[in-house]
């Protein structure tokens, strides 16, 4: 895939090694293995063997059968190995609930795919057109409003960036950047291009859409996806403001050179601010395989691209697999934590993959973990 697909909140991050080795990190697999066992456990071993490696949670929904395995430590040094229930941080896969609850809104007639944006804004803005061509509402999901990648904008900040200081000064900024602040930047926003046209990673612009679902529910970001997804499915550790009882199973984040990193602030809301344990991604993974549904359907529609080689819908990417399966796909990456998230719906097939450290290559390598694991299941079993 092309790398610059899989661009989530993580532009900015580092390579140092620590110490760590697959030896020493405790493994979970059952003594009755499957071939599915054998297959997850050998591409896991790989992946872990990377010295940066800290815990890997992953869940496997199979022809309705749900697989769960569990690499590594929760927290370094410690000894405690992962577990279902162990939750991260999700990231961007946070932007495929965004994209749900704008299917939702479509269905219920609450808000129209290519409605203009400034229909829910307050106040003018000239500024968020090109050429007489307005972002609409599908354009700030599937990546193509030309809405910067953050706000608020500091392209400087990544010239010559100091790799240890950077995810902290960024942390920093977001967790005192206010909704005010967001929306006196977003005036402020000049567009390249027409909306619609190119692809370009924005977590601005799935911020928006947040902000103008609550507009359009009159309800929080974190309260329509309670109500609009995870309490039907049982969802009950994604969320993004966590009790003490589920701080005490967050596993700890650990940036690439090896510190501990600092928790993401909320304010990234639904572009990443969801946080959600593998036992409940495998209900999300089973939401998403069941295609009979108006909402997940418009959900997987093709937006932008075309799906031979790459396209996106709401929020999920996509392409085909050689065999000409449907890969629908979404990565997510914190200073702390990684993530990837796949549906193969003709194959009845999800992976989703859970890690608690963060690197310029973790994503990549989740990638290809889940990429094995589809080899070795094989696309005709």
């Amino acid at each position: 895939m092309k790398t610059r697909f899989v661009v989530v909140l993580l532009l900015m991050q580092t390579i140092s090694l620590h110490s760590q080795t697959l030896n020493s990190l405790p493994l979970l697999i059952d003594n009755k293995k499957s071939s599915i066992d054998l297959v997850v456990h050998k591409s896991a071993q790989k992946f872990m063997s990377d010295q940066r490696a800290v815990g890997l949670s992953i869940g496997i929904v199979k022809d309705g059968k749900t697989l769960s395995y569990n690499y590594g430590e929760v927290e370094k040094g410690k000894k405690g190995l992962p577990s279902p229930q162990t939750i991260y941080e999700i990231a961007s896969i946070t932007k495929t609930f965004s994209g749900v609850l704008l299917a939702q809104a479509v269905i219920e007639k609450r808000v129209a795919m290519d409605d203009d944006v400034r229909k829910y804004l307050d106040g003018n803005y000239p500024n968020l057109e090109f050429e007489g061509h307005p972002i609409r509402l599908f354009h700030l999901i599937n990546h193509t409003s030309r809405l910067p990648s953050f706000l608020p904008d500091r392209p400087e900040l990544f010239q010559n960036p100091d790799p240890i200081e950077l995810p902290k000064i960024l942390t920093e900024i977001s967790r005192n950047y206010t909704r005010t602040q967001f929306y006196e930047d977003l005036h402020n926003v000049k567009l390249d291009k027409i909306p619609g046209i190119d692809f370009k990673y924005s977590n601005a612009a799935a911020q928006l859409l947040g902000y103008i679902l609550e507009r359009v529910y009159r309800m929080s970001y974190e309260q329509l996806v309670a109500q609009k997804i995870t309490n039907h499915l049982g969802m009950n550790d994604t969320r993004i403001t966590l009790s003490s009882a589920e701080k005490r199973r967050l596993a700890t984040g650990y940036y690439e050179n090896g510190t501990v990193a600092l928790y993401s602030p909320p304010q990234s809301q639904a572009a990443g601010g969801l946080h959600s344990s593998v036992s409940d991604m495998l209900k999300y993974l089973k939401f998403h395989l069941s295609e009979d549904s108006e909402v997940i359907k418009l959900s997987h529609q093709t937006t932008w691209g075309d799906i031979s080689t790459y396209a996106s819908g709401l929020s999920w990417q996509m392409n085909k697999t050689s065999a000409g399966h449907r890969r629908i796909w979404q990565s997510g990456g914190t200073f702390g934590f990684s993530s990837y998230c796949v549906v193969f719906p003709e194959l009845n097939l999800g992976i989703v993959l859970l890690s608690n450290e963060s690197d310029r290559d973790s994503q990549g390598r989740l990638n290809t973990l889940a990429n094995e694991i589809l080899a070795g299941i094989g696309e005709n079993q």
